[in-house]
């Protein structure tokens, strides 16, 4: 049985792409959450509910232990699945001012974004270069690609998965592995509903926030055979607020 894991994949942007794959592709949805379980059943439900199978899977992606163990008992107890499709979506803000910022907001969001795909990937990778085929998607965002004040940690954050999308896509792409990023604007979430959206509005040249199921969209067809001559690549999806 083939698989897609959904890091993050609970709530948000992860739990949009899980439902938009359980329509447009054939894979076994894991479905990754760290600390909410209720927020992944709801989603496990909702793709069930669209047709697809699926299961949740509770491990923290930046710490490398828990990600081994819970991924080694999984694959163990399911020979027969096989994780052919990766979404590396988990990730964490704690914005504020640099020269505020705190040891502890720096090594967090760093801690997620970029040791979670180390984490994750690393797991699954010899498996893809095996079989010759898979599928890595990193969710990014237009802060790591051009920084954004009050976020330093996590352009910096994002900006480190800019560089290791286009590293990895090199190593891998003669076995048919593409590695690619996403980079979403404001898209409309918990994560966004903080922000004043009116102000934000002034500039995004399209005049409203994205919605999660726009970027799912994208992340679908990075996933899908229909992708295949793509890689490397950092796709925006903004509005056009950085172009």
């Amino acid at each position: 049985m083939k698989c897609v894991l959904v890091t993050g994949g609970s709530r948000g942007i992860g739990s949009a792409i899980c439902k938009k794959l359980a329509v447009e592709s054939d894979y076994h949805i894991l479905i990754n959450y760290h600390s909410n379980k209720t927020a992944a059943e709801e989603t496990l439900q909702e793709v069930q509910k669209l047709g697809a199978t699926g299961e949740i899977l509770g491990f923290d992606v930046s710490n490398f232990e828990n990600v081994q163990n819970v991924l080694t008992a999984w694959q163990e107890a399911n020979p027969e699945k096989l994780v052919e499709a990766i979404v590396n979506n988990a990730g964490i803000t704690k914005d504020g001012l640099f020269m505020w910022m705190t040891p502890e907001d720096w090594n967090g969001v760093m801690n997620t974004s970029v040791n979670g795909f180390f984490n994750v990937t690393q797991f699954f990778i010899q498996k893809m270069l095996r079989n010759k085929y898979g599928r890595i998607v990193n969710m990014v965002s237009v802060s790591g690609v051009k920084g954004t004040a009050g976020q330093t940690n996590y352009s910096a954050a994002k900006g480190a998965i800019v560089a290791a999308t286009k590293a990895l896509a090199q190593e891998v792409a003669k076995r048919n592995i593409t590695v690619n990023a996403v980079a979403p604007g404001f898209i409309r979430t918990d994560m966004t509903s903080e922000l004043d959206e009116k102000e934000l509005l002034k500039l995004i040249p399209v005049n409203r926030f994205g919605e999660a199921e726009e970027v799912a969209d994208l992340v679908s067809f990075l996933i899908s055979k229909k992708a295949s001559y793509i890689t490397g690549e950092i796709i925006n999806i903004n509005g056009g607020i950085y172009s």
